[in-house]
């Protein structure tokens, strides 16, 4: 009997690696649901090669484009709009649902499966930065077994005993230490980034991944998001995460006990090396990725943060410390200001600036559901459009 996938988000750089993933176990996977944006192509690519029984397209002005593309011999059941990854996300069929839908956007659909009690491969960090505390929660009430699937996470999670639970605390615990490879302009100086394309941005030196994951590594704000996520995943305060920059992305992160052992997980930059460890949790599934050589290995490299050419990190460690809508603020106006730059609209140094500038606007809202989360959310981007509009 195999297990059913939902896999949230297929079209991505997650979604891809999920998919190879899935293709090398058939025995133990097969693609109950798979959702895309409007990437159709690339849907109906999977359609043909994966036969899934649910089909979800959130972009509901593709579906005409969509149907007529759409193979004639599939026979599963289609579905538009948003709203309908929630639905899937409840399916009896489903035992497992992948989260990689980018950015805000996978919030809502994140929380309809812990809300049923799946087992949730967490891909997508925004869910977490957004709704923390009511996702955390809700897991532990419905019974949900939350698993990281971003590489860092999934290497702290790899050195803790099988045991344990995602969330609460650790035994013995000193700190985690959050590895980053320190993106494309490492070695820049601020004066030379306020000048960066966003194709300099995007042209990550280890990674291949989407654009706006991408920019967010060039500013390290990736790593920001990835400290308040680390917070709720692992049941500690900001001030027990630190960050260190490794450019070869080999250490993915380590854990420090009060002993002073440090245990540390590596291994090449594949994603499909968390995804693989996540799907088949507690088992190990063989995967056909390259291996590391330790005779081989070039010198490993560890170096203290720039946070002067890098403020990101410190915005995003003081929301995580200030908690309730500010980690809300700071993801939202964050993807307003990546697409503004993407589009050439603002400059590479102006999205901590707009980022910096709306948490000091907004007065604190306060976070009791999901619906307060999309208002601040909502309110937080219109904040951010206008600072770009009166710059324009």
């Amino acid at each position: 009997m195999t297990e059913g996938v939902a896999l949230f988000g297929a079209t991505g750089s997650i979604g891809e690696s999920t998919l190879s993933v899935i293709a090398a176990h058939p025995e133990r996977f097969h693609l109950e649901v798979v959702s895309a944006h409007r990437s159709i192509n690339k849907l109906i690519g999977i359609i043909e090669r994966f036969e899934p029984k649910h089909v979800i397209l959130t972009d509901q002005s593709k579906a005409d484009e969509f149907m007529e593309k759409l193979p004639k011999h599939f026979n599963g059941s289609l579905a538009f709009g948003e709203h309908s990854l929630t639905e899937a996300a409840s399916a009896t069929d489903v035992d497992v649902v992948m989260a990689a839908i980018v950015g805000g956007a996978g919030l809502v659909s994140t929380y309809a499966a812990v809300s049923k009690g799946k087992r949730v491969c967490l891909a997508n960090k925004e869910a977490l930065v957004m709704g923390g505390d009511l996702m955390m929660t809700e897991a532990q009430k419905q019974g949900a077994l939350l698993l990281p699937i971003d590489s860092e996470h999934n290497a702290m999670f790899q050195c803790l005993p099988e045991s344990y639970v995602v969330g609460q605390p650790i035994a013995g615990l000193k700190q985690l230490v959050l590895t980053c490879s320190g993106g494309p302009f490492r070695e820049w100086t601020p004066e030379a980034m306020r000048q960066a394309t966003p194709e300099q941005a995007v042209a990550h030196p280890n990674w291949s991944m989407g654009q706006k994951i991408s920019v967010d590594s060039a500013t390290l704000m990736n790593k920001g998001l990835e400290l308040i996520e680390a917070t709720y995943l692992f049941g500690v305060s900001e001030q027990s995460i630190e960050v260190v920059i490794h450019p070869e992305s080999t250490v993915h992160s380590l854990v420090e006990f009060v002993d002073g052992s440090m245990l540390a997980q590596l291994g090449s930059p594949d994603m499909r090396i968390p995804i693989a460890h996540a799907l088949g949790f507690p088992e190990r599934l063989d995967l056909n990725v390259e291996r590391l050589s330790l005779t081989k290995l070039a010198n490993l490299h560890f170096e203290a943060v720039n946070h002067e050419a890098f403020p990101a990190l410190a915005l995003a460690r003081q929301a995580s410390a200030d908690g309730g809508d500010r980690p809300i603020i700071l993801n939202a106006a964050n993807e307003i200001a990546v697409q503004a730059f993407l589009k050439e609209r603002i400059g590479f140094t102006e999205i901590t600036e707009l980022v910096s500038d709306c948490l000091n606007q907004i007065d604190r809202q306060p976070i009791s559901s999901i619906d307060d989360v999309l208002s601040v959310d909502t309110m937080s981007r219109h904040i951010a459009d206008q600072w770009i509009l009166e710059r324009a």
